[in-house]
């Protein structure tokens, strides 16, 4: 026979699952239930935190809910890709590549926005950036003709870049579209650089702390001294 102790954890167990399945199966609205389905579509949202979120919402007021649907929509719809770099903006040219105080013969080439981003909040860059919008990865049927890099080529053979800095993440893929880059730039009169191996190897920029991603960028060298 169980003691009280063991009883009362049985019974306080089978009652979570009981409350579990009822909070996110059988839910009181429809409305409800398409409104967490939707938030469980998000990177690392489950349906526990996806119900957490909408509840939340519900319990804010309508203007702030309505504000909130409002910017988002308003982001998908009118949001750019400069048209220079392919970083996003709100104008046709974006803030950086349309600022005459940053160097415009210095370019660094990164896969995403997210990149962007890391690399400025380091304050140790001071040009502009081509954002290939991915790396070549065939395993996931990524080649170079579904990157941006023709512009790039194009870039180079107007002869006015200096240096072209390849910052991409230090994985195979990684290295594989830098080899590729500098296989296509190296008929040009261009410094090409990589950064430093500060950043691990395996490792993405997106989690790279601002200290060793600025070191990296201030000491790059030839990409050709690590072939």
């Amino acid at each position: 026979m169980l003691s009280n102790p063991e009883w009362f954890f049985i019974t306080f167990e089978l009652n979570l699952r009981i409350e579990d399945k009822m909070s996110y199966t059988n839910f009181p609205s429809k409305l409800l239930e398409n409104a967490v389905a939707e938030f469980s579509k998000l990177p690392g949202i489950g349906r526990k935190t996806a119900l957490r979120l909408v509840l939340h919402l519900l319990n804010q007021p309508k203007e702030d809910v309505h504000r909130f649907g409002s910017s988002i929509t308003q982001l998908r719809d009118e949001i750019k890709h400069c048209t220079s770099c392919y970083n996003i903006s709100d104008t046709e040219v974006c803030d950086i590549c349309s600022n005459p105080k940053r160097d415009h013969q210095t370019i660094c080439v990164v896969e995403s926005i997210r990149d962007v981003m890391s690399i400025e909040r380091t304050q140790q860059y001071n040009g502009i950036y081509h954002v290939l919008g991915g790396i070549i990865s065939p395993m996931d049927g990524i080649g170079p003709s579904d990157l941006q890099i023709d512009p790039l080529i194009a870039k180079a053979n107007e002869g006015k870049m200096k240096e072209v800095i390849l910052a991409l993440s230090t994985t195979m893929e990684g290295d594989t579209t830098n080899f590729y880059l500098y296989k296509k730039l190296n008929k040009f009169d261009i410094n090409i650089t990589t950064i430093a191996r500060g950043v691990s190897i395996g490792d993405e920029l997106e989690y790279t702390d601002e200290i060793t991603l600025g070191r990296s960028i201030l000491h790059r060298t030839p990409f050709d001294q690590n072939l």
